[in-house]
Order: C-alpha cells, then sequence, then structure tokens
C-alpha cells in the first residue's frame, strides 16, 4: 500500500475517533446536566471524566478483547478485565472529587446530583466501553469469519486444481496406453503391406483428431464419444478380421447428454487386448443405454483366466477417474463367469 493511501487512512481513522468522542462529550454534558442547567459545569466535569472512559474503552478493545478474549485466555482475559475495572473506579472517584473541590468548593449540596452518585457515573463510563467494545467483538468476528470464507475458498481452489492436475495426468496416461496398441496394430498392417493400411491410417486420424481437440474439455457429447468408441471398433476389426465378433448396441442419445471423455474405451481397449479367442473367435457385446438420470455401460468378451487381468493401467486410471469425476454417482461393476468378462458402469448424469 502506498505511503500516502497509508496516511489518508491514518487521519480518516483520527478524525472518526474525534467525532465519535466528541459525541460522548456531548452525551456526558447532557447526562450530568439532566438536572442542572449549568451545563458549564457539567461540561467541566465531562471533560475531567473523558481521559477515563477513553483510557478505559482502548483497553478494552485493542488489547482485553484481541489479546486475551479472542485468543480464548479467559482467565487472563478476567483477571485483568479486574483490574482496569478497579483502577477506572478508582479514577472515577477522584473525578467525583474533583467536582466537590474544584466546581462545588468543598459544598457537597452544591454539586450536580448526578454527579456525585457514584453508581450513575460509574455506569455512564462503562456504558460507552460496553458499547464500543460489543462493536469491536462484531468487528472481529466479521474479520474473523471474512478470512475463514477466503481462506476456505483457496484451499477449494487448490484442491480443484489438483483434481483437474491429477485428470490430466490420468489422461496423459490413457493417451499413450491406446496409441501404443494402436500403432502396434499399424505395424503389423505395414509389414504384411495389407490394403486396409490406408483406411486404417484414416481411422486413425479421426481418433487422433478427437484426442488433441475432444479429450482436454472435461465433458464431451455421449454422442462423440460413441463415434469416437465406432472409429475404435472399426480400426480394430481390421486388425482381428475374420476372429472377430462384435456387437455394439445403442439407443437414442439425446444431444445434451455429456460424460467425461475416454472414460468407456480403457474397458474397450481391455476386451481387444485381454479377450480370448473361443473356437478361434472373440466375442465382444457392448451396449450403451440412457435415461434422463442414468448412463448404463455393459461390455463383456471371451477371455481365459491366464490371459485376463483387472490391474492394467487403464482400469486403475478409469477407476482413479471415476472417483474424481462422478464420486458417489457411479457404481462399477467388474466380474467373470464361466469364460467371459463382464463390466457393468452405471453414471448418473451430471
Amino acid at each position: 500500500m502506498p505511503k500516502t493511501n497509508i496516511i489518508l487512512k491514518l487521519i480518516g481513522r483520527l478524525l472518526l475517533h474525534l467525532v465519535f468522542w466528541s459525541m460522548v462529550l456531548l452525551f456526558f454534558t447532557y447526562f450530568f446536566g439532566a438536572e442542572n442547567k449549568n451545563y458549564s459545569e457539567t461540561l467541566l466535569f465531562s471533560l475531567f471524566l473523558m481521559p477515563i472512559t477513553i483510557a478505559t474503552t482502548y483497553v478494552s478493545i485493542y488489547k482485553l478483547i484481541p489479546d486475551y478474549l479472542i485468543t480464548k485466555r479467559y482467565f487472563l482475559f478476567a483477571l485483568y478485565s479486574l483490574y482496569t475495572i478497579i483502577i477506572s473506579g478508582y479514577l472515577i472517584m477522584l473525578s467525583i472529587f474533583f467536582s466537590l473541590i474544584y466546581i462545588s468548593n468543598f459544598e457537597y449540596t452544591n454539586m450536580n446530583p448526578i454527579t456525585r452518585n457514584i453508581i450513575l457515573v460509574t455506569t455512564a463510563v462503562y456504558l460507552v466501553t460496553i458499547i464500543v467494545s460489543a462493536f469491536k467483538l462484531l468487528k472481529l468476528n466479521f474479520k474473523n469469519t471474512s478470512k475463514a470464507n477466503n481462506l476456505e475458498k483457496k484451499i477449494l481452489e487448490t484442491q480443484l486444481k489438483l483434481k483437474e492436475q491429477e485428470l490430466n495426468y490420468l489422461k496423459m496416461q490413457i493417451h499413450p496406453h491406446f496409441l501404443f496398441n494402436t500403432l502396434n496394430t499399424m505395424y503389423g498392417f505395414a509389414l504384411k503391406k495389407a490394403d486396409e493400411a490406408p483406411e486404417m491410417i484414416l481411422k486413425l486420424s479421426n481418433l487422433l483428431d478427437y484426442l488433441l481437440y475432444k479429450v482436454d474439455k472435461p465433458f464431451v457429447l455421449l454422442t462423440d464419444e460413441i463415434n469416437h468408441i465406432k472409429d475404435y471398433i472399426e480400426l480394430e476389426k481390421l486388425r482381428f478380421n475374420n476372429t472377430l465378433s462384435i456387437d455394439l448396441k445403442c439407443n437414442t442419445i439425446s444431444e445434451n447428454i455429456k460424460i467425461a471423455p475416454m472414460l468407456f474405451l480403457p474397458f474397450i481397449e481391455n476386451s481387444f487386448k485381454h479377450g480370448a479367442l473361443i473356437n478361434g473367435v472373440l466375442v465382444i457385446k457392448i451396449s450403451i443405454i440412457c435415461t434422463d438420470k442414468t448412463i448404463h455401460f455393459y461390455i463383456e468378451n471371451t477371455y481365459k483366466k491366464s490371459e485376463i487381468s483387472t490391474k492394467g493401467i487403464g482400469l486403475e486410471n478409469i477407476q482413479k477417474r471415476l472417483d474424481l469425476l462422478y464420486k458417489d454417482h457411479y457404481n462399477l461393476k467388474i466380474e467373470t463367469k464361466n469364460d467371459t468378462f463382464k463390466v457393468n458402469l452405471e453414471l448418473n448424469t451430471l
């Protein structure tokens, strides 16, 4: 903060304090002169009482409350508050004695009835102290609440950034895993100089376009994700040729339904990578069914126990991504039965 702004702020606070204590002085003068029309005497008495009131108030709001009450050092707060009351009470007695000597010339009957009443004088002083202390407590409470809210906001922002970084890290793992499998397939076709190689390159181009421009978004249209899955399946069909039997079923998908990108593909990749040919054929069945509130993904494939793993990079990543993106809003069930590996995933639409 510039030095000029600090000076202006201090001047503003000083003026505010001067205005407030001027109002307190007027209150004392009016209050103590209620039964005496000679306001010059009550003004003099009030002026003598002001330093006591100001000192007691400032000790309360700048020392007792912030250093002991707010920090929950209640014993010290009570002890020092008692000291403050004793000292201020003694000074109030002196002010009344001053009124008797200086203003009333030692004539007790000439004293203002209110100024010789120690209870009323003490009440007036402590009333100001209590009111100002109450405002100080409210201000500190508001300040602490604001700090807590800002801290909570920063924590949430930090957690969100960490969540985004973790998601990006998981996606970075998925992409190489997917590309590694696809490039291996293309390499095999290139060695055989197969006629299907150009078509594979076109399909791969579509997949890479999806990876580069769609996957970085937090959510994509489910229809786009399904088209991406279809391109991948077509790519695998070229590789497996007549040894693959695959069935993909999708009900009518609304154009508004969105999903986290690359969420289903690791399961489909694993069905090709770890699936086994039974009677010379790899059988894969996939269905994607949507309602207004849920997306149900199901896949099964033939397998052999020695060739399947439920702890691959893809499946571990998908479990972490589900926990991050759909925590408490998904149900994942993976099971093996006879020669079939099954995955059931149900998501609540967000």
